[in-house]
């Protein structure tokens, strides 16, 4: 399923060249880059001010299909996999929160952007944060899809509510353990991070599912997901709860999306930004939990395009 390209070409997408290994979405763009350590898959459409999407988990680029065209009519929308997801390479390390951000600084210091407008999901959100606060000057905008901002104060709801809903992520994080149930078998606990995580079981084709978890499959793709969760995603959850950013300010002006059905980002828990923040606002997405690109691409396009087309 791999497409081997040579380095920093463009791979033709269903209007280009015979290529089977990327699912078709008309006017998208395929490419690798070749980045510090890493070898990258980046899809792109449209032409203009630049917009970056970064993905969660267990997705990757096809995560955006629902908006990737309504952006594209106005920007030049840049979608990368993720180190260890989609086809980008999925080397043993480099799971640490330095290390994912110096994989994004790469990304735009590779493609020569000096500034771009962004929207992130789940823990490609946490790194958009991440990103504004270590380099403002290289986000105009900002679009949170689905997480805390760093700001949150300890609730102790909050941990019950991970404790009740985000069960799996220790079990993900486990050595050995992980990897083997999120790749092998039938998958059941990948396919539960997507069929029984939305507010509507529909909201995926056969064809999405198997997009996502088959590339699972690959045994070095589910230890990677497994490091990540272990590296990256668990420590920074911890960070944010311990009040890690508590002298951090967020210049960047940015908007949060949740999903209204989301159990555990409740409004409850996202006070405390205010002091920490030059521009920031939360916005509900009705009929969405946590995937809200996937089960309202039409709300997300329309505040994405409203917010970045502002003054």
């Amino acid at each position: 399923m791999r497409h081997e390209a040579p380095d920093n070409d463009t791979v033709s997408g269903p209007n280009g060249a015979p290529d089977n290994a990327f699912p078709a979405l008309d006017g998208v763009r395929h490419r690798f880059l070749d980045l510090p350590g890493l070898r990258m898959h980046v899809a792109e459409a449209g032409h203009g001010e630049p917009v970056v999407l970064l993905h969660g988990f267990p997705q990757h680029w096809w995560e955006w299909r629902g908006v990737i065209q309504g952006l594209a009519a106005r920007y030049r929308v840049i979608c990368p996999d993720l180190r260890g997801a989609g086809w980008t390479d999925a080397p043993p390390t480099g799971y640490t929160r330095d290390q994912l951000l110096a994989d994004v600084v790469a990304l735009l210091d590779a493609l020569e952007l000096d500034r771009v407008c962004l929207v992130a999901h789940d823990w490609g959100a946490l790194l958009g944060y991440e990103l504004c606060l270590s380099a403002p000057d290289r986000v105009r905008k900002y679009v949170s899809l689905a997480v805390p901002h760093p700001f949150v104060r300890f609730d102790p709801r909050l941990l019950l509510a991970i404790a009740r809903h985000g069960w799996f992520e220790p079990v993900i994080a486990a050595p050995v353990l992980g990897p083997r149930l999120l790749g092998r078998g039938r998958q059941r606990l990948a396919h539960h991070l997507l069929r029984d995580v939305t507010t509507d079981r529909n909201t995926w084709s056969d064809e999405d599912v198997e997009l996502f978890v088959g590339r699972l499959r690959e045994p070095a793709r589910a230890d990677a997901a497994s490091a990540l969760y272990r590296r990256f995603i668990m420590p920074e959850a911890a960070r944010i709860l311990t009040g890690a950013y508590g002298r951090s300010r967020l210049r960047t002006p940015t908007r949060a999306l949740v999903g209204a059905e989301d159990p555990i980002v409740r409004p409850e828990f996202l006070g405390g930004f205010v002091e920490h923040t030059d521009d920031f606002g939360i916005e509900f997405v009705d009929g969405a939990s946590h995937f809200v690109v996937d089960e309202r691409p039409d709300a997300v396009l329309e505040h994405v395009l409203e917010f970045f087309a502002s003054s």
